[in-house]
């Protein structure tokens, strides 16, 4: 904990430094001058979407040419036909790439189809674009991250596992780290919310969901401009995941409870008014838990983000002796709150992934109950 928290003033200058050069590259680069108050709303906005490149930093020659710090990434579509090129032809957005005949622009980190080189997005009065949009399939920034905490994930639970068969179920090295987060996981999470005959098909997908989110949250905290949990199809394909298990994996007695609720208690002529109200309730019911999760970590990570990004640009506004240290120490300690905020969204995704599925897997042994009450009479 201690290595984490002396990392983050290092963090919080980087991330000041990134900041600063953005707003001092705009005022150069821009056509049209912007106010400071724009310029911070657009950089907040852009470091909140995914992008076609992974960009670290930016600066501007004495020139004016405008110079990133980074490497493209390789961009994919379906537009009659498969076409690949590097990111590098759309030189982060700012133009537009020609292919097989076809021009592509970007506009709000996604890639239409324009008339020619010289073509622009045309927005309805929403400000939404109207032009073609071909099937992308591109390796973007989130992407790549996400392949890259899967591999550290497999090497570093993989080398765990070898560390236990070496040493008698004893872990060695950054084993030892992860071996009581592990084991928390299923004594205090997976055992009490499943039950101990089930718990252990769900463990692989309960580790490696907590395991998942805390890593790429933690990632989230770093200049690298890393925001994979506050985009909506990733906590969308996380909760599908759990949706599924959930559902599929369901018992007889799981299901009659959301189709019968109230069981035997009743004749059924009698139930049914109640079955009007309580089986469309239940049903929802099935839908709104997966809901709540990725809502619950969209919402939360993005708005620290943006909570933290906004403290920051209050440094540029204030420009005096007062309020600029204040902005810097607040933001300091809302990132020191996001590391708590990291790992809290893990351990609660998580924990409701497991109370789902032991909801799922409750079963009811109807002799045993039925013996039971006959020898208490």
């Amino acid at each position: 904990m201690r290595r984490k928290i002396a990392f983050k003033p290092i963090t919080l200058v980087l991330f000041l430094m990134t900041f600063l050069s953005y707003a001092k590259d705009t005022n150069q680069h821009g056509e049209t001058k912007k106010d400071k108050k724009t310029e911070i709303k657009e950089y907040i906005q852009h470091h909140l979407q995914d992008s076609y490149d992974f960009s670290l930093t930016s600066y501007t020659k004495e020139n004016g040419e405008h110079v990133y710090v980074g490497f493209p990434l390789p961009v994919i579509l379906w537009d009659n036909g498969l076409k690949v090129f590097s990111s590098s032809k759309l030189h982060h957005g700012e133009d537009v790439a020609e292919v097989d005949g076809n021009f592509y622009k970007q506009h709000h980190s996604k890639l239409y189809k324009v008339d020619g080189p010289n073509g622009k997005i045309i927005e309805d009065e929403d400000g939404h674009a109207t032009n073609a949009k071909p099937l992308d399939f591109s390796i973007t920034k989130n992407v790549v991250v996400i392949f890259l905490v899967g591999v550290l994930m497999f090497f570093l639970f993989r080398g765990l596992a070898k560390s236990y068969a070496r040493n008698g179920n004893i872990a060695k090295g950054a084993g030892r780290f992860f071996e009581p987060i592990v084991l928390y996981i299923r004594d205090d999470i997976a055992i009490p919310n499943i039950g101990e005959k089930k718990y252990k098909k769900y463990m692989p997908y309960l580790l490696t969901v907590f395991f998942f989110i805390w890593f790429i949250n933690i990632l989230g905290l770093t200049p690298l401009g890393v925001n994979v949990t506050n985009s909506i199809s990733v906590t969308v394909a996380l909760a599908l995941i759990t949706f599924i298990l959930t559902n599929f994996t369901g018992t007889k007695d799981y299901w009659k409870h959301i189709f019968d609720p109230l069981g035997d208690s009743m004749p059924w002529i009698a139930k049914i008014p109640l079955y009007i109200i309580l089986i469309p309730i239940e049903v929802l019911g099935i839908f709104i838990k997966p809901f709540s999760l990725l809502i619950r970590l969209y919402a939360n990570i993005k708005a620290g983000h943006i909570v933290l990004m906004s403290l920051i640009g209050l440094m540029f506004l204030f420009k005096s002796w007062l309020g600029s240290p204040l902005s810097f120490g607040l933001a300091f300690a809302i990132s020191l709150i996001e590391l708590l905020v990291a790992l809290l969204q893990a351990y609660i995704f998580t924990m409701l992934s497991a109370l789902y599925f032991g909801f799922a897997s409750e079963t009811h042994d109807h002799a045993e109950e039925h013996e039971g009450e006959v020898q208490h009479l």
